[in-house]
């Protein structure tokens, strides 16, 4: 009985050291993409979410997002999408894109840890997450031209 009691206690012990590690952020590689508006190109390095967990994660539990930079989530093909701020401390500008290319819809400046929906509007092929008020100060709009691999040639 003894040696149940301390297994029990053992085990509680490493429960609770694992339980106070940090959250890790997951380190992604960032690639170059370009947004060609009225008032220029506008270059961004983003981090790709592709897989299903990268997306389920995007940008939540982060305190801080640089200008210049974002994640883009790649669907892979054409699909109507909606995304919200749950658990997402920072107020983000959410670019829906095209198969082509080509700007759908933005959503400018989302509510942080808000579980309201903010729809693409349309079937698309990705989403651009960028820190709010980045579509304004540079004057991006739907329509504009995104450039990046995962639409090919333009």
């Amino acid at each position: 009985m003894r040696f149940l009691q301390l297994a029990l206690h053992t085990f509680s012990l490493a429960a609770l050291v694992v339980l106070a590690l940090p959250v890790r952020a997951v380190a992604f590689d960032l690639e170059p993409l370009e947004i060609v508006s009225k008032s220029g190109v506008h270059t961004f390095a983003v981090e790709l979410a592709i897989t299903p967990e990268q997306q389920m994660r995007g940008l939540m539990f982060r305190r801080e997002l640089p200008e210049g930079q974002g994640m883009l989530f790649d669907f892979g093909q054409e699909q109507p999408t909606s995304f919200w701020m749950k658990n997402t401390y920072i107020s983000l500008d959410m670019i829906f894109i095209r198969g082509d290319g080509r700007i759908l819809r933005i959503a400018e400046n989302t509510v942080p840890l808000s579980e309201a929906l903010v729809p693409s509007g349309g079937p698309v092929r990705a989403v651009l997450e960028v820190i709010a008020g980045t579509a304004k100060k540079f004057g991006i709009a739907p329509g504009d031209r995104v450039a990046h691999p995962i639409f090919g040639p333009h």
